[in-house]
This record gives C-alpha cells, structure tokens and sequence, in this order.
C-alpha cells in the first residue's frame, strides 16, 4: 500500500533531504527492514509519470524534475564549464576501463596526457582515486564517482552504452568509448585554467583513503 507509514516516511526523507540519500540511512528509518526494496520500487513507480522522478544512483536515491519538464523550467541560463577534447577521451576511457592507472590511459590513447586533464576531471567531481596498482611505483588507479553517473543518468555504471556489447567481444574499444561519452558531454579543445596533479606525492595518500568508499 504506497499511503503506509513507511512508505510515507520514506518519500519525506528523501524529498527533503538536500543531496541524495544512501539506502542505508533510509534502512534505519523503517521498522520492516525486508520491505525496503518494495517499498522503494513503489515509490518509483508512483512518481514515474508525475513532474518529478524518483531516481537511483548507485546506491543512491533523490527526486529529480522528469526529463520531459526540465528544459520549460529553466529560468535562466547558467554558464557551463565546457571539457577540452582531451578531457573527453580520458573521461572515456576511464568510464569504460575503471579503476585504470594514468599510464594505461595515456597508452589507450596513444599520446601522453597533457597537463591537468586528471585535475579537471576530479574538480567537476566526475572521477576519483581509487587506490593504488599494485605494480612497481604503486600508480594512482581512477574510477568514476557517484556524481557522474548521476550527471549522465545512469543507475550504475555497467549501464553505460554499449558496454555489455563490448564486453561480450573480449574487449572495450577506445574509439566507441570516446563517441558514446562525447555524444552527452560538450567539448571545446582550450583546455585552460588546468593544473598539474603530481600522482608521486606521498600526501596524496591521505587524500585517496578519502575518497574512496
């Protein structure tokens, strides 16, 4: 029944929280711990056709405005923070390859990565370190965050187009990579105002065991 208590609790907590709410916390809200899918699924699908969507991101859940409704609801126009050509591909790359070292990143692409193209990308909030390769020199590994997949709307990452495509044939090809994520991101080829992360940086540790989760 989508009008019980807990059904009703769980709408209010995530309406009116301001940042996506992990199914943990709402698992300490409801008394009957094993409805907590039902109960999510309901809502989900009572709000699937309203003005606003109930909306999974990983583990995630928060009411967004239905696609359909957004671009009548834009008051005004906020200027965007277009990626160089070269951002595009490494977050491409990374996407598709996750968690990938700088150095395998640089020999997908086959160029060597310019200066502040990692730096960007973590600075929009879009990838992460994801610990270290165990390999000599123990190389930074990168991974997508939760704010891009729900960036590009996307439940989890395996649901990137064509990925179980190419997985299916051994392999994930560079080229299909960069074509599916510059189809939804906007490119511009002045990589400007970037800076130099140095990935040999002891203190960057802390930073890792930070963020990852």
């Amino acid at each position: 029944m989508i009008n019980s208590k807990d059904h009703r609790l769980i709408e209010a907590l995530i309406f009116g929280s301001t940042e996506p709410v992990s199914e943990k916390d709402i698992l300490e809200k409801i008394s009957d711990k094993s409805l907590l899918n039902k109960i999510l699924n309901d809502l989900q699908n009572f709000y699937k056709e309203r003005g606003v969507n109930l909306i999974k991101t990983g583990n995630m859940w928060s009411f967004r405005t239905s696609d359909d409704l957004s671009n009548e609801l834009t008051i005004f126009k906020t200027q965007k923070r277009k990626l160089s050509k070269a951002a595009i591909e490494v977050l491409s790359i990374i996407a598709y390859h996750q968690p990938i070292t700088r150095a395998e990143i640089e020999n997908i692409r086959g160029v060597q990565m310019g200066r502040g193209t990692i730096d960007i990308l973590i600075e929009i909030g879009w990838i992460k370190p994801k610990g270290r390769k165990n390999t000599p020199g123990r190389p930074l590994l990168w991974a997508t965050t939760d704010q891009f997949l729900e960036h590009f709307s996307l439940e989890d990452i395996k649901h990137l187009p064509g990925i179980d495509e190419l997985k299916e044939s051994g392999f994930l090809d560079k080229r299909s990579a960069i074509s599916t994520i510059t189809d939804i991101v906007e490119k511009n080829d002045d990589p400007n105002d970037e800076t130099l992360i140095n990935e040999n940086d002891n203190n960057l540790d802390d930073f890792i065991n930070q963020k990852i989760e």
